[in-house]
């Protein structure tokens, strides 16, 4: 099969290694000279230094020619670049199936990317998401990983799966596609609340709970706007939470840590180097919850101290002074 990654930050630049082997990729990156110094260099070195690149990727700096010849494309840019780049797919004519690869909301419209998707290539577009526990450095250097592919169309789900699928990149597909985006969303503000636990030292236990209870958060908002409560169980939904809110190589614990040492979090952003798609979906789930009339004290204490200058400490003593209530709280309020 052949297949054009479109964007060659560090998520791209590791599908295209691990997808060379099975299939001809075409990795494209928007800038022309980071296109140049991969193509020559064999290696990512503004976002993935540490692996090489096969040969049999060919890289492009001209998106029409990733996709010439391709028979799918998968979108791997940040959330907030995705419709710009669908826009260029359409320009392109591209009229094969498109799988995107970003977690998060929109920014400016607060929508997920399977309604930007709908928006920019038509209700009909056969498409679907890739979402899942896992980093990109790992998913490079061969390490086992299993995603979920999921899309509307069963079908599809199941066939693009079946393409993608390797021993080491294990893919299992689903028609829960709100779900699965749902999930990739949430959990990254999860992931912010995480770090700043650790960072205040607050121990192993009080990541456990925040874990738990974020799943609760995740799973009562998922079913609000549609998703399968199973979804929420599974790779998209607890295994990605788990390795967002516990892995060293997590950009968006990462985030909570500095805030918790008292970073502003322009300069943390800025120290990062990549985007942390927490930051940006914490106000639209903020935002979700409140619509929804959904209970989501975590997501609270987070957009708190992201967005209205509470300090890490102050969110936390907060979050531990909530009155107690029953574990099992039922279906979320619609």
């Amino acid at each position: 099969m052949n297949i054009a990654i479109l964007g060659a930050g560090a998520w791209g630049t590791a599908l295209a290694v691990a997808l060379a082997g099975k299939h001809r990729v075409a990795l494209w990156a928007r800038d022309a000279r980071l296109a140049s110094a991969i193509g020559s260099g064999r290696r990512n070195l503004r976002y993935l230094p540490e692996v090489a690149i096969p040969d049999a990727v060919s890289v492009n700096e001209e998106l029409p020619s990733a996709l010439a010849q391709s028979d799918a494309a998968i979108v791997a840019t940040p959330t907030s670049a995705l419709r710009d780049v669908l826009e260029r797919v359409r320009a392109a004519r591209f009229e094969r199936p498109v799988v995107w690869a970003c977690k998060g909301f929109e920014q400016t419209s607060g929508k997920l990317p399977h309604q930007v998707v709908s928006e920019v290539l038509g209700e009909r577009a056969v498409c679907g998401a890739l979402s899942g526990p896992s980093f990109a450095l790992e998913v490079a250097k061969g390490c086992p990983t299993a995603l979920t592919l999921a899309a509307r169309d069963a079908e599809f789900a199941k066939q693009m799966a079946r393409e993608l699928h390797q021993p080491m990149l294990r893919v299992y597909f689903s028609t829960d596609l709100a779900g699965v985006e749902i999930s990739g969303a949430v959990k990254n503000v999860m992931a912010i609340a995480v770090g700043i636990s650790d960072g205040l030292g607050l121990g192993l236990n009080a990541r456990a709970a925040l874990i738990t209870r974020g799943l609760a958060e995740l799973t009562r908002l998922g079913v609000a706007l549609g998703g399968r409560s199973e979804t929420f169980m599974g790779l998209a939904g607890a295994g990605d939470l788990i390795l967002t809110c516990t892995g060293d190589l997590s950009r968006n614990r990462r985030v909570g840590l500095l805030l918790a040492q008292g970073e502003r979090l322009d300069a943390i952003l800025q120290q990062l180097g990549h985007v942390a798609e927490g930051v940006y979906s914490a106000r639209a789930v903020g935002a979700l919850a409140t619509e929804k009339r959904i209970d989501m004290p975590i997501t609270r204490a987070v957009c708190a101290v992201l967005f209205r200058g509470a300090s890490a400490r102050d969110a936390a003593q907060e979050l531990l002074a909530r009155d107690p209530r029953e574990e099992a709280e039922g279906p979320p309020a619609r």
